[in-house]
């Protein structure tokens, strides 16, 4: 029986995902009884509106360029699937005779493979469903790391290392807001621009813990008083003893996305507030705030080599594990010894609409910092070529005690 497989891209797009999408297409050629791969354009919408693209009549060289090039060449989206939708899925599959779909995503994107393959059950049609791991969010569970996170981490080490330096030559406060809804890896990721002793972000504050304005305006004074300057790592999804976005409390009024959660992306408008608290509360006059917003997800040029070929694996994966036989999944990441992967299938119930959030392990005690544990943990997954900044000796010359003007 000749294969037909469908590949689709969903939710925010990464450095790395179109290596897995290009995995699948030429990880299916080797095998002689796929007859076709197809791509959606745009996720599952382009699925339910039949707009599908015929991958086999991609040139190698071409697929190869796409997989190194950032974002979602399928074009993606942020539909969240029901059982009604999926029926309308499921419909379409049938239609071109589909027995093999793979969906690139996070948590959302495995829970509406889990749907899909549970009306292919019921319906006693042989669909294998698998699902591949995206998200710079490193937040599915089950797995070590997710693909798209290890490049979207290095750009956040990168732009605060930078910042750092930035800071040095103009000392004052400076504060970054990187994303983060839930689970603060990606924020995390910023203690890895440190190099020296004094080096920051000097704070980072994650949603895995609770956020007081108070304590947070404490721990800028104490560090800009041992420092004579500070830089802070926030995620955007800081929240106070309540569960309420720190933003929501400091704005009043906020804008909600379309799942009428509050919106956290996009706006500067956290940063911006962070700021004002410490200008008028603390007194300092240099103070500056950003938000990396979309530039950590798909940036030209900073991706970890780790995670172009562990993305790509994955999609090799999974055309394997389909093809075998082995039934519908998850291609999980877990790490194995000093540094090194395997990719067991793992049950889509595992992953599917469910969050990992930082382990207590990864956070300091005060929870404004991390562990030396969670760089070791990261540190890999950054690739071996890492850019280093290094600061002069400063070797002082001897003050010749001229006198300014007329001396008194």
């Amino acid at each position: 029986m000749a294969h037909r497989i469908l590949v689709a891209q969903g939710g925010g797009p990464t450095a790395v995902i179109n290596q897995s999408m290009v995995g699948v297409a030429l990880e299916a050629r080797r095998y002689a009884d796929v007859s076709h791969v197809y791509g959606a354009i745009h996720g599952v919408r382009g699925i339910v509106n039949d707009e599908l693209v015929d991958l086999g009549q991609e040139t190698v060289a071409n697929l190869e360029a796409v997989a190194a090039t950032p974002a979602a060449a399928l074009g993606s989206t942020r539909d969240k699937p029901d059982l009604k939708y999926c029926q309308e899925i499921f419909k379409v599959l049938e239609a071109h005779e589909i027995d093999t779909f793979f969906y690139i995503g996070g948590n959302d994107s495995s829970d509406t493979v889990r749907i899909v393959a549970e009306e292919a059950k019921k319906a006693g049609n042989p669909l294998r469903a698998v699902h591949i791991p995206k998200t710079i969010d490193n937040d599915l569970v089950g797995f070590d790391h997710v693909p798209g996170y290890p490049s979207a981490a290095r750009f956040v080490a990168q732009a605060f290392a930078g910042a750092n330096l930035d800071n040095i030559a103009l000392n004052g406060v400076y504060c970054a807001v990187v994303m983060g809804r839930h689970a603060g890896f990606l924020t995390a990721a910023s203690a890895l621009a440190r190099k020296y002793p004094d080096d920051g972000p000097h704070l980072i504050y994650l949603p895995e813990r609770t956020f007081v304005v108070d304590k947070f305006l404490s721990d800028v004074k104490a560090t800009f008083e041992r420092h004579g300057r500070c830089i802070i790592a926030v995620s955007e999804g800081v929240h106070d003893e309540k569960g309420e976005a720190i933003i929501t409390k400091l704005a009043g009024t906020v804008e909600r996305d379309a799942h009428g959660n509050v919106q956290l992306s996009g706006t500067g408008a956290l940063a911006d507030l962070l700021c004002e608290e410490v200008k008028s509360k603390l007194g300092i006059k240099r103070v500056r705030g950003d938000t990396f917003g979309y530039l950590q997800r798909s940036f030209v040029g900073c991706v970890s080599r780790v995670d172009q070929r562990e993305a790509r694996e994955v999609g090799e994966k999974a055309v394997q594990y389909a093809v075998g036989g082995h039934g519908n999944g998850s291609v999980s990441i877990r790490r194995v010894a000093d540094y090194a992967v395997d990719y067991p299938l793992i049950p889509l119930e595992t992953v599917a609409g469910k969050t990992r959030v930082m382990e207590d392990r990864f956070i300091n005690e005060a929870g404004n910092d991390v562990t030396p544990a969670f760089c070791d943990y990261l540190r890999p997954l950054l690739g071996a070529d890492m850019p280093e900044a290094t600061r002069l000796r400063g070797a002082r010359v001897a003050k010749a005690n001229v006198l300014i003007g007329d001396g008194t």
